[in-house]
C-alpha cells in the first residue's frame, strides 16, 4: 500500500505546516542540533526512593575537567575547552576529534538535601546523587492545661 500526500498548494495553514515539519523531522537531526550547536550532552534523571539520579553522557574528558556548583537553586555543571598547542609535520587529512565546552543547569527544589551532592565520573558517564531530604513528620503533642 501505498501513502500519497496531497499538497493544497499555498492554502495550508501554518499550524499544518509546522506539524508536518516536526512529524517529519528526523529524531537523528535532534540530536545532532543538540549535540553539535547547542553543545550540550543528554541527561538521564532518575528518582530512587532516597535520591535522585543526574547522569550525563560526556565521554573524552577527564574527571578534572568539570565544574560542578550549586548556586541558590541551581545546580550547573559545566567544563571548559581546553585547546592544546602542538606542533607537529604531519600533514591532518581530516580532524573530526575535539572536546567542546558546554554548560548543563537544572533547578533543584526543596526536596533534595543541598549538603549531601556527590558526584563522579567512570567512562565516560558523570553521576550526580542528590539526596532527598527527610520528610519530618508533626508529631502529636499533648499540652497541658492549667
Amino acid at each position: 500500500m501505498t501513502l500519497v500526500k496531497v499538497n493544497n498548494g499555498f492554502s495550508r495553514s501554518f499550524d499544518g505546516l509546522m506539524k508536518d515539519f516536526f512529524n517529519e523531522f528526523p529524531a537523528a537531526a535532534g540530536k545532532s542540533l543538540r549535540e553539535d550547536v547547542l553543545h550540550f550532552p543528554p541527561a538521564n534523571i532518575t528518582e530512587k526512593d532516597a535520591s535522585y539520579i543526574v547522569e550525563l553522557s560526556v565521554p573524552g574528558y577527564e574527571k578534572a575537567d568539570f565544574n560542578v556548583k550549586l548556586e541558590e537553586k541551581v545546580l550547573t555543571i559545566s567544563t571548559e575547552k581546553k585547546e592544546e598547542s602542538t606542533t607537529t609535520t604531519d600533514k591532518v587529512v581530516r580532524r573530526e576529534f575535539s572536546k567542546k565546552s558546554f554548560k548543563r543547569s537544572f533547578t533543584v527544589d526543596e526536596k533534595i538535601d543541598t549538603d549531601n551532592i556527590s558526584a563522579k565520573y567512570d567512562n565516560g558517564i558523570l553521576s550526580l546523587e542528590l539526596l532527598k531530604k527527610e520528610i519530618t513528620k508533626a508529631v502529636a503533642k499533648e499540652i497541658n492545661i492549667q
